[in-house]
């Protein structure tokens, strides 16, 4: 874990150390893998370096990609002049609807220069998705420690469950419990990692001075049940330590394909690892219950393929 907290913060050049390209493919294969069949509406609030929504844009799903502006979290890259560019949060997306054009039906709106045209961009708070309906995403993803960097994780956690509909699915990836007590015990915090296992929320000093919620396995179920979402499963981002990847990939420096899919195929223990990747999914309501069938509130996404 040495280190590990500025990695996982600022891996900000071009030419990533070995380790941190074999994270970075493992979670382009992992976030493909989760990928639903077909053709859905999803909504991405991942961090900034996040790949899902290029990811499930190529894969043919339209992608409604929440970006923070500044001061609400990860700043706002700058965006395109013309058609294409982010819309401001304080309006909603056409003022407060997701319409048609934005769902990649015909006629829409072309995309700007650097923006799939199946990824409607959205500045706005990802906390608070109130410019989408109850229940108009097939799925949320949450990667790059979107729930680890909103301290008020449970706040978060309802928007999705509210926008998810009934049998829709997320992915999200927090910082693990170990992460954590690595960084304090690098810092010498010594005094707080007796209790730490035991804490209901445990936030954590990073090393560029921001702060991060770290999840064990039982307080990250609890958060996903506490929100009505049934957890499928959680697994570490990765099982092979970074001495084994850097060691493998020395001796075979072209084995990166055939390393990233032993680790997809290794079995790992959820409560190990720097992060942890989590898979939940929305119930669907029993039959006659008006859950399922309930239309979306006014104001959200209109128009387009209903959920299914």
């Amino acid at each position: 874990m040495q280190h590990a907290a500025s990695a996982i913060t600022a891996p900000d050049t071009d030419q990533l150390p070995v380790y941190w390209q074999f994270h970075e493919a493992v979670t382009r294969a992992q976030l493909t893998e989760w990928l639903p069949s077909g053709r859905h509406l999803l909504v991405d609030v991942s961090g900034p370096r996040a790949p899902g929504a290029e990811l499930a844009a190529k894969a043919g799903h339209t992608v409604i990609r929440v970006i923070e502006a500044s001061g609400t979290g990860s700043a706002a890259p700058e965006a395109p002049s013309g058609s294409g560019s982010p819309r401001r949060g304080a309006e909603g997306v056409l003022g407060g609807k997701v319409s048609p054009q934005d769902r990649g039906v015909p006629g829409g709106r072309p995309p700007g220069p650097a923006q799939h045209p199946r990824i409607v961009p959205v500045i706005a708070d990802s906390s608070r998705l109130t410019f989408l309906a109850d229940g108009c995403a097939d799925g949320v993803i949450a990667d790059d420690r979107a729930l680890s960097v909103h301290l008020a994780a449970e706040a978060m956690i309802a928007e999705i469950a509210r926008v998810l509909r009934p049998g829709g699915r997320m992915l999200a990836c927090v910082d693990s419990l170990v992460l954590g007590m690595a960084v304090l015990a690098d810092q010498h915090h010594w005094a707080h990692l007796v209790d730490l296992p035991h804490a209901e929320v445990v936030l954590v000093p990073w090393p560029d001075g921001t702060i991060t919620r770290c999840f064990g396995p039982d307080q990250a179920r609890e958060l996903f049940t506490g929100a009505g979402l049934r957890v499928n499963w959680i697994r570490s981002r990765t099982v092979f330590s970074e001495s084994v990847v850097t060691h493998w990939l020395r001796r075979d420096p072209g084995g990166l394909p055939k390393l990233v899919r032993a680790e997809l195929a290794a079995r790992s223990d959820e409560s190990l690892g720097a992060q942890l990747v989590i898979s939940a999914s929305k119930p669907r309501a029993p039959r006659g219950s008006g859950g399922a069938g309930s239309p979306p509130r006014s104001g959200g996404v209109l128009g387009g393929r209903p959920p299914g």
